[in-house]
């Protein structure tokens, strides 16, 4: 008898059932993003970037309309990295997490449902009592940019803005300072010695 030369084991041969893989479902986050209202605010929490990397990792971002126009992204940008564009306010602060550069006025806080999470800086100093109750009143969980503190202590977000702002307002200054802007053209902060 002559044995025939097969790659597959008997067992293989056999009709089996299909094997798929099996999803673990995941809690989804929903992050709303509004358009900020402080007065020169440019900043938004997220890039088109962080986006596309939130909604690769199976999460939902409802962004209001021109939220990033200040820094630069269109709302097409967003769109094509993953976002949901919406001009309603209100279905933005509707999300269960709110991103936001400037604490919400109180105004915004009325439209944030009761147990939502705020991740935004909330300046404490410059808030009122009244302000605090309404977040205790609607239960809403603030985390503070301000706060946030990484594992060697320091404070990253602060960290960064500040070293921004330090910047910035060296070029601004500068600006201000110079001869087409109706200054007088030196700046302060000389070598001494060198003249200006």
């Amino acid at each position: 008898m002559s044995k025939s030369i097969t790659p597959f084991s008997k067992a293989q041969l056999i009709p089996q059932e299909e094997t798929l893989e099996v999803y673990k479902h995941k809690s989804e986050l929903f992050i709303g993003i509004p358009k900020e209202t402080a007065f020169q605010e440019k900043r938004v929490c997220l890039t088109p970037d962080a986006v596309s990397a939130i909604v690769n990792n199976g999460h939902r971002v409802l962004i209001e309309s021109g939220a990033g126009l200040g820094a630069n992204f269109t709302d097409k940008d967003y769109s094509e990295a993953g976002a949901e564009i919406t001009k309603d306010t209100a279905k933005v602060y509707s999300c269960p997490m709110i991103l936001k550069v400037e604490p919400p006025t109180l105004e915004e806080l009325e439209l944030i449902n009761p147990q939502t999470t705020l991740i935004s800086a909330l300046q404490i100093k410059t808030q009122s009592k009244k302000y605090f109750e309404k977040l205790a009143t609607k239960r809403i969980t603030a985390l503070a940019f301000e706060f946030i503190k990484d594992d060697d202590g320091a404070y990253p977000a602060v960290r960064a803005l500040s070293e921004i702002a330090g910047t910035a307002s060296v070029l601004i200054a500068s600006e201000l300072l110079s001869g087409s802007s109706q200054g007088n053209g030196l700046m302060f902060g000389n070598i001494s010695g060198v003249p200006p």
